[in-house]
C-alpha cells in the first residue's frame, strides 16, 4: 500500500498532449499523408475551431471547479478534497476530455493525419499512466466516498 500522498502519474498530461502534438506536427512535415500541414478549408476550420474553443471551456470550467473546492488541480500534489460538482457531476475527467477535444480540433484544423493517429496512444497513455493512477489514489484517499462517487459518475461519457 501506498503512503504517498499524491497521485503517482506516468507523465503530466499537457506534456502528453503537446508532446504528441508537437511529433505529429513534425511527422505530416518529414513523412506527410494527406492534404499537407495547415491546409484545411473553412468548414474544417469551424469545426476545429468550435471544439478547440469548446475544449479549453471545458477545462477551465472543471479547473475552476478545483479552485472553488480548494484542492489542487496538478496530479503530483496532494488532492485536499472530492471535486463532485459542476462537470463533475456528469464525467470524472471532464479536463482530459477538455484536452481530447482540444487536440482533436487542433488535428483538423492542421489537417495532419499524423496528429490524429496519435491520439490513440495518447489516449492509452492517459488511460494506464495517468487516470488509473489517479483512481487508485482517489480511493486510498477518500476512500468509500470516491468508491460511491465512482460507482454513480461514468469515467468517461
Amino acid at each position: 500500500m501506498s503512503t504517498t500522498d499524491f497521485a503517482d502519474v506516468a507523465i503530466k498530461p499537457p506534456l502528453l498532449f503537446l508532446g504528441a502534438l508537437a511529433l505529429g506536427c513534425l511527422l505530416t512535415l518529414v513523412i506527410p499523408i494527406g492534404p499537407g500541414l495547415a491546409s484545411a478549408n473553412g468548414l474544417a476550420l469551424a469545426t476545429g475551431l468550435a471544439l478547440i474553443v469548446t475544449g479549453f471551456a471545458l477545462a477551465a470550467v472543471s479547473v475552476r471547479a478545483f479552485q472553488l473546492a480548494g484542492t489542487d488541480v496538478v496530479p503530483g500534489r496532494p488532492s485536499t478534497a472530492l471535486v463532485t460538482t459542476g462537470p463533475y457531476k456528469i464525467t470524472r475527467n471532464p479536463i482530459y476530455i477538455g484536452f481530447t477535444l482540444v487536440y482533436f480540433g487542433l488535428a483538423i484544423v492542421l489537417t495532419s493525419v499524423w496528429v490524429l493517429l496519435l491520439l490513440i496512444p495518447v489516449l492509452v497513455i492517459l488511460q494506464r499512466g495517468v487516470v488509473e493512477r489517479e483512481e487508485a489514489y482517489l480511493e486510498r484517499k477518500f476512500g468509500g466516498a470516491y468508491r460511491k462517487y465512482k460507482a454513480h459518475v461514468p469515467r468517461w461519457l
